[in-house]
């Protein structure tokens, strides 16, 4: 009976979903063996592979996404009708009886199918043996990044080189949770075996444009090597005593140094396979006006592709268009641009908006130059480098004022302009932005912040992922192809930056420096020693290890913002709890005037809901409860 019940829920949960199994050939039945006989039906596993996995990391539901600190959503966004559960787990509301973003059995059911493609592409009759070689490492590529995925997100996990017997008894399902080095070494193991088999971008099937290729392979080796190295995952005492159902110690608390050089090296390589291949930032643009609107331009390009883009190193289709129904601006009592389909009503956070850089490449409390005291005092700016991007000699709020680029592409505010499709002989479509009350079509018409419609309620909205060429009445037209980077070519210098310092005594030119200027001169900022050197409140930041610890963080929040990148950070770097427990801010949408739009020059006021996060519960995410009572695995600590 046992077996039989076993039987039942393999099937249930491992088996590859139905409709990879629904070729059922003329009097016959259809088996894993006469699946892998024909290379069609072998490539249509394969396919499905990358459909169902795409599903689960590029959808909105992912809790990367929104589960951090960079928005601010409107009430609306609570309700059944619209839930996203990153907003739930940014507000401390996740548990284990149905846990938010659980992807534990859909990536399990991968895995089994992966094992099956693995264990019998070899009996495929009609493709050639160097066929069946690329693919078998690209599926082991896949099964890596899949581990990986579940290691973020669950911590140990349990590792399944190749698919049991359903005939076993209960317990021998039950496997243990490894420790998370061994985890690390496995991933490590099947990228390594994969690379020498997977060809280099420019030697790739262009129809096969979301799979794995040379340079990805070596992206994700560093990228899992810096996880493994990072605060988590190495001399972390909050788990010392946790522990496997065979007392096991998942943990290793003693910090070990030697592993930001495996790190290091590891994205050394990548970045040398990157520069002897075909991916690199793509030339700086310069059909703009102004210096600072082709930075903004070359910025903009960086999140587009339809697998084209040379700085993408793995892109799949996303799940971008749910989220675009909610950044994309409600533009109500403008014939030109409202678009029905859209909601408007998913901002920017406070703390994002303050996290980018002034002009000079600093932080906004560390630039000599930039007044931080005064900055939510009304200013006005004369020069024309920022013609098109804020109205000149206007009053306007000091921090929408003398910012870096990736600012301006990214974050839409009062008085500040917005390309929202192709200029016309007869229309200027960049759009000055006017947020207060009852200024059609920006500002809210409502006379207090509701929960049963779509507003804005912190007075910024989203730039990035919106397009400034695809106008946003019929949005949804101009965007039928385009692909969401899994991983790009900036990760890899600031993983070279992160890993050599956190290696080295101190930073150096070479190793720190040089990979992380590279992503700095792209966005249009200074060098970084140039940048702190001459225009600092604290020039000598720049020479020690803690202080370039502190500006490579904020140059991954801001170089990836709103990227699902933030989540995964402050949690490896383990500084969640520091981030996570805070208020949202914004301004007073029901203001009327500057004056009260601005709170009087007092600085923002409290809106929506606060962030939570306690640590280490939340550092990852529990299993289902009623997961742990039929594997026997161990729950993660504080569930």
């Amino acid at each position: 009976m046992k077996k039989y019940l076993l039987s039942i829920l393999c099937g249930l949960f491992l088996l590859p979903g139905c409709n990879y199994l629904d070729m059922v050939p003329e009097k016959d039945i259809e088996t894993i063996e006469s699946v892998f006989e024909q290379r069609t039906k072998v490539e249509k596993w394969w396919l499905g592979l990358y459909s169902d996995l795409m599903t689960v990391v590029t959808s909105a539901n992912n809790l990367a996404f929104m589960g951090a600190d960079e928005f601010t959503p409107s009430p609306v966004l609570y309700t059944a009708n619209h839930a996203m559960p990153g907003f739930l787990v940014a507000n401390g509301q996740q548990m284990s009886q149905e846990p938010y973003g659980n992807i534990w059995l859909s990536m399990y059911r991968l895995i089994r199918r992966a094992n099956v493609f693995l264990e019998n592409i070899d009996n495929t009759y009609n493709m050639t043996e160097e066929a069946k070689a690329w693919w078998k490492a690209d599926v082991k590529a896949l099964k890596a990044y899949i581990y990986f995925e579940l290691l973020r997100t669950y911590g140990p996990i349990c590792l399944i080189p190749q698919n049991m017997p359903v005939d076993l008894e209960v317990e021998d399902y039950q496997l243990p949770r490894q420790p998370v080095d061994t985890c690390f070494k496995e991933i490590v193991r099947l990228l390594d075996e994969a690379e020498p088999d997977i060809p280099r971008h420019s030697q790739r099937d262009a129809f096969y444009g979301f799979s794995f290729t040379k340079e990805a392979v070596a992206a994700l080796r560093a990228k899992a090597l810096v996880y493994a190295a990072s605060p988590l995952f190495n001399g972390n005492i909050f788990y010392a005593n946790f522990k496997n159902k065979n007392g096991e110690l998942l943990f290793n608390t003693k910090y070990d140094r030697e592993k930001w050089r495996l790190a290091a090296e590891a994205a050394d390589k990548a970045a040398e396979i990157c520069a002897e291949g075909d991916r690199e930032f793509p030339a700086k643009g310069s059909g703009k006006k102004t210096t600072l609107l082709n930075h903004m331009d070359d910025i903009e390009q960086s999140t587009y592709s339809m697998f084209n883009n040379k700085e993408y190193l793995l892109e799949w289709k996303g799940g971008m268009p749910r989220i675009y129904t909610y950044i994309l601006p409600r533009l109500e009592g403008d014939d030109n641009h409202f678009e029905a389909l859209v909601y408007g009503c998913l901002s920017p956070s406070m703390k994002m908006v303050e996290m980018y850089y002034t002009e000079n490449g600093l932080p906004i409390t560390a630039d000599a130059y930039w007044n931080y005291g005064n900055r939510y005092k009304l200013g006005s700016e004369s020069a024309q480098s920022y013609e098109g991007v804020v109205p000149l000699n206007t009053d306007v709020i000091r921090l929408h004022l003398r910012r870096e680029p990736r600012f301006y592409a990214s974050i839409a505010g009062d008085r500040m302009y917005w390309q929202r499709g192709l200029n016309t002989q007869n229309r200027d479509n960049n759009l000055l932005v006017q947020a207060h009350k009852g200024e059609i079509p920006w500002g809210t018409q409502k006379d207090v912040i509701v929960s049963n419609d779509y507003q804005n309620i912190s007075g910024y909205w989203l730039k990035k992922w919106i397009y400034s060429w695809i106008p946003t009445k019929m949005y949804y037209q101009g965007i039928t192809n385009e692909t969401m980077a899994v991983l790009r070519l900036s990760e890899v210098y600031l993983m070279q930056a992160e890993a050599w310092n956190e290696y080295l005594e101190s930073p150096d030119e070479e190793h720190v420096y040089k990979p992380l200027d590279k992503v700095r001169v792209r966005a249009g900022i200074l060098p970084v020693q140039e940048a702190w050197k001459n225009y600092s409140l604290n020039p000598g930041k720049v020479d020690t290890k803690e202080g370039m610890r502190d500006i490579i963080r904020q140059e991954y929040n801001i170089e990836f913002a709103f990227e699902g990148h933030r989540y995964w950070n402050i949690r490896r770097w383990m500084t969640a709890q520091q981030e996570m427990n805070g208020k949202a801010y914004g301004w007073n949408i029901l203001g009327t005037t500057a004056s009260t739009f601005y709170n009087n020059e007092n600085g923002p006021v409290e809106v929506g809901r606060s962030y939570k996060f306690i640590a280490p519960r939340d550092y990852f995410t529990p299993f289902k409860a009623e997961e742990i009572l039929i594997s026997g695995m161990k729950q993660n600590p504080g569930w």
